[in-house]
This record gives C-alpha cells, sequence and structure tokens, in this order.
C-alpha cells in the first residue's frame, strides 16, 4: 500500500504543478491586456493517514508524536489580485481608466449587466459610447441645465456635429461714463414735408387715399402697387437718399401702395415704425410722425418729430422717400435741429434659437438738479426686415456723487422674433451691477460689459473629468454637462466571475453592486485619455514557473522512483 500511496501522492504533485503552470501562464499571456488582474492558484494538503495520534508524557515514558503519512496537495483556490495597474498616456478622450476601486457599468446586447475595468471605448455609428465588443456603456443623463439624474443608468449617447446648442439673452450689463455737464436735452428735430394736395388743391389729411393726392399738374403722386423706398435702396452700397439717427443709419425699407397701407396716414405711421421712434413717454414735443392740421404745421405736411436730444435727431431730406416706380420724390423736407448732448450704444442679444438682434440704446440728459442728474434712455431693435422697432425706455439717477441712485424701464423686449425662435425675446438691462456708470465729468460712453445669451452651436468635443462628469464643447465657445460615468463597487471583488472580453459578473460572493458616483464613497476616479495596464509582474511569474516546472520534475521523479521500487518487489515473487 505504501508505494501505492507514494505513486498517487506523486500524481497530485504533477496536478497541482500543473494548475500552478496553467494560472501563470495565463498570467504571462495577458502581460499586455488591458486591466487585466493576475491571479494565483493556492494549495492545500489533501489528507492525511494517521497510525498514531501521539502520546503525553508520563512519570515513566515521555510522550509521542503523531504518526501521519500525507497523500499529497490540492488546488484550494485561485485568488485575483485587484491591486491597482499602472496607466498608460493615451490622449484619446473616450479612453478612460480607473484609478482605485470600481467598475464600469456595461450592458450586453442581450441586455444583461455586466462589469469591466477596460475602459477602450468609442463612440459607435449611432454616436453611442461602447466597448470594443459592442456592449454600452453605462451611465447617469443630465437635462438641458446640466443637472445630472443619478436615478436611473442609461446609454451615453455623444452625438458630435449633430446637436445644436442655443441661449436666450437674459441679462445685458453696461459700463460706461457719463457727463454730468452734459447741456440738456430739451428739444427733437422736427423734419416738416411740404403739403400734399388732392385734386382740386385741398390738403390731405391723414385719412386721404394715397391714390388721391396729386402733383401741382393733377398728376396722381401715387398709384397702387407703386415701391416706395425709404432710407434709400437696399441695394444701393452708395447710401443715397439714407436716413440718418443720431449718428447711426436707418435700415432702408419699402413701402407698396395698396399692400403696406392705402392711407397718407397709413403712409405716416410705417415711416414712424421705420425710424424707430418712442411714443410710449409723455416728452417735450410730441415725438411721432403726424399729418399736419394747419395749426401747429401747415396742413398736409408730414411732420417727423424726433425725441429730444441729438442722439435721437433724425436726418432726412426729399431723397429719403422715393416712388421706385415713378421715378419721383414726393416729399421734400425743411428741419429744426434737436438740442441736448447724449451717447449712443448698440449690442447684440439673442433669441432662443441664438440668431442674433441687434439693440441700440440712445441716453440724453433730461434733467438736472440739486439732488443729481436723470439720464433717459431708449432702446430699440432691427429686424431682419430692417425694421427699427422701439422697444421701451427708462431713467437713470445719479446722486450728486455720480452714484447710480435708481435705474427704471430695464427690461426689455424684442416683439416678433422672425428667426423662428419663442417671441419675445426679454431681457434684463443690469445697471445695478455695474461698475463706472458714473454722471461725472468727462465724456460720456456707455458699451455692453457682458450678456448671458450665445449663438447655436454645434457639439465638437467632450471632455471627462475625475468625477466621470462629461462636458460638450460648442462650436460657439459654450459647454454643457451631458452626463456622468459611474463606477460599480464590491463588499468583495474576491467574489466576482471573471470571463471573456475583460468583463465581469456578480458571482454568489461578492455581494451586489453598488453604483456611485466616482470619487464618492469607496468608488476611485477617472483618467481621461488613459488606459489602465495589466497589473502582472512579468519577473515574479518567470520565478513562479522554474518554481513549478522544477515541483512537477520532482513530482514526477516521486512516481517513477515509486515505480521501480514496486517493479523491484514483484521480481521477489518471481
Amino acid at each position: 500500500m505504501g508505494l501505492t500511496s507514494a505513486i498517487l501522492t506523486g500524481f497530485t504533485g504533477i496536478t497541482s504543478n500543473q494548475f500552478a503552470v496553467e494560472t501563470i501562464g495565463n498570467n504571462v499571456a495577458n502581460v499586455n491586456t488591458t486591466a487585466y488582474k493576475n491571479s494565483r492558484a493556492l494549495f492545500e494538503t489533501l489528507m492525511f493517514q494517521t497510525t498514531s495520534d501521539g502520546t503525553r508524557p508520563s512519570a515513566e515514558t515521555g510522550g509521542t508524536n503523531p504518526i501521519q503519512f500525507g497523500y499529497g496537495s490540492t488546488l484550494a483556490t485561485t485568488q485575483r489580485n485587484f491591486n491597482q495597474g499602472g496607466t498608460e498616456r493615451t490622449g484619446v478622450t473616450s479612453d478612460l481608466a480607473v484609478d482605485g476601486r470600481g467598475f464600469f457599468v456595461l450592458q450586453n446586447p442581450d441586455g444583461t449587466t455586466v462589469y469591466t475595468r477596460d475602459g477602450a471605448f468609442s463612440l459607435n455609428s449611432d454616436q453611442t459610447l461602447v466597448t470594443s465588443n459592442g456592449a454600452l456603456v453605462q451611465g447617469y443623463s443630465a437635462g438641458e441645465d446640466g443637472t445630472i439624474d443619478t436615478g436611473a443608468l442609461g446609454n451615453i449617447v455623444l452625438p458630435i456635429g449633430e446637436l445644436t446648442s442655443a441661449g436666450a439673452t437674459t441679462n445685458a450689463a453696461l459700463t460706461g461714463n457719463l457727463n454730468a455737464t452734459s447741456e440738456l436735452a430739451v428739444a427733437g428735430s422736427v423734419s416738416t414735408s411740404a403739403p400734399l394736395t388732392t385734386t382740386g388743391g385741398a390738403a390731405a389729411t391723414a385719412a386721404t387715399a394715397l391714390t388721391a393726392i396729386t402733383d401741382g399738374n393733377g398728376v396722381a403722386r401715387f398709384n397702387a402697387g407703386d415701391v416706395l423706398f425709404i432710407g434709400g435702396r437696399p441695394d444701393d452700397e452708395s447710401r443715397a437718399g439714407g436716413i440718418q439717427k443720431g449718428a447711426g443709419d436707418v435700415p432702408p425699407r419699402q413701402f407698396i401702395v395698396g399692400t403696406d397701407g392705402s392711407t397718407y396716414g397709413d403712409l405716416a405711421a410705417f415711416v414712424q415704425t421705420t425710424l424707430g421712434i418712442g411714443v410710449s413717454e409723455t416728452e417735450i414735443g410730441t415725438p411721432g410722425v403726424t399729418i399736419g392740421d394747419g395749426t401747429s404745421a401747415p396742413a398736409g405736411a408730414m411732420v417727423i418729430r424726433s425725441n429730444v436730444g441729438e442722439v435721437n435727431a433724425i436726418d432726412i431730406d426729399g431723397a429719403s422717400i422715393r416712388n421706385e416706380t415713378t421715378g419721383t420724390q414726393p416729399f421734400s423736407f425743411t428741419t429744426t435741429p434737436a438740442i441736448g448732448d447724449g451717447v449712443t450704444t448698440s449690442f447684440l442679444v439673442f433669441d432662443t434659437l441664438g440668431t442674433p438682434v441687434e439693440v441700440r440704446l440712445r441716453m440724453a440728459l433730461e434733467s438736472r438738479s440739486d439732488a443729481g442728474n436723470t439720464w433717459r434712455f431708449r432702446a430699440e431693435s432691427v429686424t431682419t426686415d430692417g425694421t427699427a422697432t422701439f422697444l421701451d425706455g427708462g431713467t437713470l439717477a445719479f446722486d450728486t456723487n455720480g452714484r447710480l441712485v435708481t435705474a427704471t424701464g430695464t427690461q426689455l423686449s424684442v416683439p416678433g422674433a422672425d428667426s423662428g425662435a419663442a417671441a419675445p425675446v426679454t431681457f434684463e438691462v443690469d445697471f445695478s451691477a455695474m461698475t463706472g456708470l458714473t454722471a461725472v465729468d468727462g465724456v460720456s460712453t456707455v458699451a455692453l460689459a457682458d450678456q448671458d445669451g450665445f449663438p447655436q452651436g454645434t457639439l465638437t468635443g467632450y471632455a471627462i473629468d475625475l468625477q466621470g462628469i462629461i462636458s460638450g464643447t460648442f462650436s460657439n465657445a459654450e459647454t454643457r454637462v451631458f452626463g456622468q460615468v459611474p463606477l460599480a463597487t464590491f463588499v468583495n471583488e474576491q467574489g466576482l466571475v471573471a470571463s471573456s472580453e475583460n468583463i465581469y459578473t456578480i458571482g454568489p460572493n461578492s455581494g451586489p453592486a453598488t453604483v456611485n458616483v466616482p470619487r464618492t464613497g469607496s468608488a476611485g476616479a477617472i483618467l481621461s485619455g488613459e488606459l489602465e495596464l495589466s497589473n502582472v509582474d512579468l519577473s515574479r511569474e518567470l520565478i513562479g514557473l522554474i518554481t513549478a516546472s522544477t515541483g512537477f520534475s520532482a513530482a514526477s521523479r516521486t512516481v517513477r522512483t515509486a515505480d521501480d521500487m514496486l517493479q523491484e518487489l514483484m521480481l521477489l515473487i518471481q
């Protein structure tokens, strides 16, 4: 029995060392496998035959030790080393490495959830983040405001080159310096045309049909369908017949008789809209475009009264309103200049589609007292069809030290946004947050300091930070949070079941997965643009191969020696 047992014992040694070589060989084969965790084979004694348990010492004899014969070794377990592997910089944003504990969460094509440390991800044709084998990387999504919903996992989609983003302006901050010694704005410009008459010489009124207005020879000045250019031809770069308001050009527009209006009053209202004259305020001179009735202005004359101050003055002449169809100029104007200093600025705000809208702000000194100065501002916008629309106005009151005390009318709305965006575009002109906007001696200047809107942009790239937060970068230089890559941790990582394709599944002894935000709890950090290397120590594995090979040879020698002795025993019988 002893020789037979020796042979069997030798075979257990051979088997055990085979397991050792197999485990070491797998480690060596995966020395370059991304995020591979090396394993080791652990062995234990198989069993013992005990012929004596030993005896206690007595007064007459000493004690004896147990007499036992071992029957070899067997595989106890394989143990995976989850120590951190080194990282390699790749520069590819979608390459992710876990620095610390944790696993990426994946969804297989069959819908099962698996886990991996291999972060060699990429975007597929659907712009979804996937592994090299097509498993879907799971993460948290974010709303339009960048708030991340950590309540549910889902696919991570990054539509590079497809998604557009724009933000409507809600706040525009101005800065500048207003001259406290400026001339008070007490009058606007007044432009009065020569009177227009009808057949028989009667003065035209606001209710008079345009087609009834004639010249001195009885020839109609306007016919149905005639095209009138106000402020020059839109395609004329020379700006002949252009109208100026303050120091800026008024965008030209066209009026079609019978389509845009049919009466003299309709034309006057159209001119008033084109010039962007504010008539919502009680003001010296009652600004607007009216038809004279023979009291304050000649009957039949078109009277254009601007808002007060030189910044609102309107410079118009006979060539500014031209009947393009007949080639005539129905009006000639004489102008009384405006009185009062001021300052003008223009800036862009953005609607909900990111379309820029020009806003012009004109400021004039309205009053001066022992308590300080009051400036009045008026805002207008220019739509894509060239309409200069008066938005609203307000006041800025400064004390004698030049400090802003109160501001009124600071919320502006641009009506009729014609880009398809939500209308109106409403935003706050923030004077209170500005520094330097004080009424002191010096040159008056006003400029846009900041505004929070931005134009439409296309998603051009993304970045992933240490907490796994995915931030998209747009062509308009804006950024937006798209989601977050979480990490799963386990109470017992050793209990995970390893599978092919660098994945792990939950095992009976691993415990459930706890999905955490990176750098929270026991979860590590995420390194974008890096990959975790295998943690195999090749020199240690080669030493292990030598040890296992030597053990295998020795166990084989045990079997051979016992077999030789058994053969000798058989010869004795013969």
